[in-house]
């Protein structure tokens, strides 16, 4: 069975869902290894679009919201990188 919403053919379910909604699932669930500053710039669109949708359509509006709270996606922890520095002995001549 073939899917298709306005004549764009779905390849899976989230698919389906983001032509179906006209709505992006990833802004508002996240991305796995966003780092922080992806994460705040995503959210900022998030909430602003968020705010529209609140105007326009209150029930895709509670969908993104619960995207939002069930599906927070947290930053991908970098390991942090510590530097040694060579120790260099001096031997008397």
């Amino acid at each position: 069975m073939k899917s298709i919403v306005a004549g764009q053919h779905a390849l899976g379910t989230e698919e389906f869902a983001e032509l179906a909604l006209g709505v992006d699932e990833e802004l508002f669930a996240g991305v796995v290894g966003e780092s922080a500053i992806e994460r705040q710039a995503r959210l900022d669109v998030a909430y602003a679009v968020l705010a529209d949708l609140r105007r326009e359509d209150p029930e895709l509006a509670a969908y993104a919201e619960q995207q939002m709270r069930t599906a927070p996606v947290l930053p991908l922890r970098r390991p942090v990188v510590t530097r040694r520095t060579a120790s260099v002995e001096r031997v008397a001549a």
